[in-house]
C-alpha cells in the first residue's frame, strides 16, 4: 500500500480554464463585474465597521471599450488590493477573497451582498483574452500593484502609480472573441446578466434633453447635456419591502422585466423569507387561458442580483414555470459556473415554500373578492389545475379555491357542488355524477338536452381536464365526471326518466339487426333506449374511458398505443322516426331512413365530413322533394 499527493501540472492550467470553465464564453462579463461588485459591497461593509474612514465618494462601476486598442476595461472604486493580496487572491488559483472576507466578518457580513464563492470567476478572462492586467489599489496606505498575465503560468507583478482606490481589470480581446469589442453586444450582456446589480453600472454616456425655461421661444432648440449612461437598476422590486410598494410599482417592475410584454399581469406575489432559507422575490400572473404550450422560462433566477439563469426547474415547481418574474437567494446551490442548479435539500424547501405562498395568495384573493376571483379563473385555472394535479400538497390547498364554472355562467367549489347535486344527480347506485361540456360549440345539443332534464353541465375546457378528472375521482369517494356526449349519462336517463318506450320487446328484437345491418360499421355499438320523443332518433355516445384515454394521451399520458375510435349508437325507440324505420316495408328507404338518422347524430358530433357529407346533403335533398 502507498500514499501520496496529486499534483497538478500548472502548465495545463489555464488551456482548462479557456476552455471548460463555463460553457459560454460570455459569462466572463457577468463573472467580473460580479467581482468589482464584490469589492464595491466589501468597502460599504468595511466603512460600516468603522475601518474605513472618511466618506466613500462616488462607487459607480464602469465598462469601456477601447475598439482601437482591442481593450475592455472594467473599473471599480471598492477596496481594491495590496501586492501581497495579488499574490494570494491571483495568483493562487480557486483561492476565493470573498471567501475568506465573509469567514473573517460572518457575523457581520452576512447581509453584506457578497456574491463570490469559488474563485474562479476572475480567469473567466482569458476565454476571451490573450492578455490580462490588474491594476489596483487597496483601501489601505499601501502602494498599487500592476499584474500582467498572458494565460501561461508566468506572470509580472509590479508597482503601480495608480492614485485613485479601486481596480481595473484590461482584458485584451482575443482575435477570435473580437465581438467583445463591439458596443451593441457589451451593451447585450450588461442588460441580461447585470441588469440589477447592487452598484451602479455606468456603460458609455448619452445625451439627456434639458427642461425648457418658460420664457423660451416656440421654434427654441432645446437644450441637452451629456450624462453617464447607467445600466442597471440597483434597487429593484423585489429587494424592498411590500409596505414600500404600490400596485404601480409591482406594475412598473414587471414592464422593466418585460419590456415586449404589453398585458399586464393580473396580481402578483411578493416572496420574502430568511428563514430556514433566504429568498427574496416576485412572482406575476399572466394571462394564460386555455394554451399550456406558452413560453414557459419566464421567471429569472438571481444570486445577489446578479442574474443565473432562467431556467429554474428545480426550483419551482414545474406548474409555476408557466408564470413570470424573479428569485433571488443566496442559498440556492450552483456549480462553478452558475448556470445549473444542483438539487440538494434546500432546494426542496424552497420549492415547497414557494408552492405554499402562492397557495395561500390565491386563496386569500378568493376569500376577499370571490367574484373577481370568478372573473380571473379563465385566466389562471391552467396553472391551478396543473398544480392540483402535479403537487399533492397544492391539491390539498387548492381544494378551497379552485372552482368549477357551469355552461350558464355559475361557479362553485367541489364542495358546494356536492351539497348542490346530491340528490339531483345521482346514478341507480346513488353516486354523484357531474356532467361536463368541454366544447359548448361542438356539444350544444347534448348540453341543451341535459338542461332539459334540470341537469347542472360544468364547462371544463382546459387541456388537461382528462387528467385531474382522473385524479379528483380517485381522491373522492361516491363520485364519477361523465362528458355530456358520453354514454355514462344514460346511466342518469334510465334512473330518473324510468320512461316506457313506445315498442314492445319483439318490436325491438326486429329492429336492432334492422338497424345493426346498415350500421355495420364496427366502431358502432347499438343500443336501444327508451328516451324523451324530442330527443334526436339517434344519438352518439363515447365510452367515458376510452374518450379520456384518448385524450389524456394527447396531451402526453395515458396508456401508450392508438385507442381505436368506438361509439355507443343510442336508438331512442320513442322517437316518431324510430317507429317510421320498423314500418317501413321498402328495404332500400328503411336503409335511407336508417342512415339519414345516423348522419344527423354525426352531424351533432362534427364527425360528418368528405364524401359522407356530401352524400348527407344529397340525401337530405331528395327527402325534401
Amino acid at each position: 500500500m502507498s500514499k501520496g499527493k496529486i499534483n497538478v501540472a500548472v502548465e495545463n492550467i489555464f488551456p482548462l480554464i479557456k476552455k471548460f470553465l463555463y460553457s459560454d464564453h460570455e459569462i466572463f462579463l457577468r463573472e467580473l463585474i460580479s467581482n468589482a461588485t464584490d469589492a464595491t459591497n466589501k468597502l460599504k461593509h468595511l466603512s460600516s465597521l468603522g475601518e474605513v474612514k472618511g466618506d466613500l465618494g462616488d462607487l459607480t462601476l464602469e465598462v469601456k471599450i477601447d475598439k482601437k486598442g482591442k481593450k475592455l476595461h472594467i473599473i471599480d472604486k471598492g477596496v481594491g488590493m495590496t501586492a501581497d493580496e495579488v499574490n494570494k487572491y491571483i495568483n493562487e488559483v480557486a483561492f476565493s477573497g470573498a471567501e475568506e472576507f465573509l469567514e473573517k466578518y460572518k457575523e457581520s457580513a452576512k447581509d453584506s451582498g457578497i456574491i463570490g464563492h469559488f474563485g474562479l470567476g476572475f480567469y473567466s478572462a482569458f476565454m476571451v483574452a490573450k492578455e490580462v492586467e490588474i491594476i489596483t489599489k487597496s483601501y489601505k496606505d499601501e502602494p498599487a500593484a500592476h499584474w500582467v498575465c498572458d494565460g501561461s503560468p508566468e506572470y509580472e507583478l509590479k508597482k503601480s502609480d495608480k492614485k485613485e482606490r479601486g481596480t481595473e481589470i484590461i482584458l485584451h480581446i482575443d482575435k477570435d472573441s473580437k465581438e467583445f469589442l463591439e458596443e451593441a453586444r457589451i451593451s447585450e450582456l450588461l442588460t441580461k446578466y447585470n441588469k440589477f446589480m447592487p452598484v451602479p453600472i455606468k456603460f458609455g454616456t448619452r445625451e439627456e434633453t434639458l427642461p425648457q425655461p418658460n420664457d423660451a421661444a416656440e421654434d427654441a432648440k432645446p437644450e441637452t447635456k451629456t450624462v453617464d449612461n447607467i445600466i442597471n437598476n440597483p434597487d429593484p422590486a423585489w429587494t424592498k419591502t411590500p409596505a414600500d410598494l404600490n400596485e404601480e410599482d409591482y406594475k412598473g417592475f414587471y414592464r422593466e422585466l418585460y419590456p415586449m410584454q404589453f398585458e399586464e399581469p393580473l396580481f402578483h406575489i411578493h416572496l420574502n423569507v430568511d428563514y430556514p432559507f433566504n429568498l427574496t422575490g416576485i412572482l406575476y400572473f399572466p394571462k394564460l387561458n386555455n394554451d399550456l404550450n406558452i413560453q414557459k422560462d419566464r421567471i429569472q433566477l438571481y444570486q445577489n442580483q446578479v442574474f443565473v439563469t432562467d431556467n429554474v426547474e428545480g426550483i419551482v415547481p414545474e406548474f409555476l414555470t408557466l408564470l413570470r418574474g424573479v428569485i433571488d437567494s443566496p442559498d440556492i446551490p450552483l456549480n462553478v459556473s452558475r448556470s445549473y442548479l444542483q438539487a440538494d435539500g434546500a432546494v426542496k424547501k424552497i420549492s415547497n415554500y414557494i408552492t405554499r405562498k402562492v397557495a395561500d395568495k390565491l386563496s386569500s384573493l378568493f376569500k376577499k373578492d370571490r367574484k373577481a376571483f370568478e372573473e380571473k379563473w379563465n385566466d389562471i385555472k391552467v396553472v391551478i389545475e396543473y398544480g392540483m394535479l402535479s403537487e399533492d400538497k397544492f391539491f390539498e390547498k387548492a381544494e378551497k379555491f379552485a372552482l368549477y364554472p357551469t355552461t350558464d355562467g355559475d361557479y362553485f367549489t367541489f364542495e358546494e357542488l356536492q351539497e348542490k347535486l346530491k340528490d339531483a344527480q345521482t346514478d341507480k347506485d346513488d353516486k354523484l355524477i357531474l356532467l361536463y361540456a368541454s366544447d359548448t360549440d361542438a356539444q350544444h345539443s347534448y348540453i341543451q338536452s341535459a338542461k332539459d332534464k334540470d341537469y347542472t353541465v360544468l364547462l371544463l375546457d382546459s387541456p388537461i381536464i382528462s387528467h385531474l378528472i382522473q385524479k379528483l375521482e380517485t381522491s373522492k369517494e361516491n363520485i364519477s365526471f361523465a362528458r355530456v356526449d358520453g354514454d355514462a349519462i344514460e346511466n342518469l336517463i334510465k334512473k330518473e326518466e324510468a320512461t316506457v318506450s313506445k315498442l314492445s320487446d319483439e318490436e325491438k328484437d326486429k329492429l336492432k339487426p334492422m338497424i345493426e345491418d346498415v350500421v355495420s360499421d364496427s366502431q358502432y355499438t347499438v343500443q336501444l333506449t327508451a328516451m324523451d320523443s324530442n330527443s334526436l332518433p339517434f344519438v352518439l355516445t363515447q365510452p367515458e374511458f376510452m374518450r379520456r384515454m384518448k385524450e389524456m394521451q394527447q396531451t402526453g399520458g395515458g396508456m401508450m398505443g392508438s385507442f381505436p375510435e368506438m361509439y355507443t349508437l343510442l336508438v331512442n325507440t320513442n322517437h316518431d322516426l324510430v317507429g317510421q324505420i320498423l314500418q317501413t316495408r321498402t328495404a332500400k328507404k328503411r336503409e335511407r331512413l336508417i342512415q339519414q338518422a345516423l348522419d344527423l347524430a354525426r352531424l351533432s358530433q362534427n364527425l360528418l365530413k368528405g364524401e359522407d357529407l356530401t352524400a348527407f346533403i344529397q340525401r337530405s335533398l331528395q327527402l325534401i322533394k
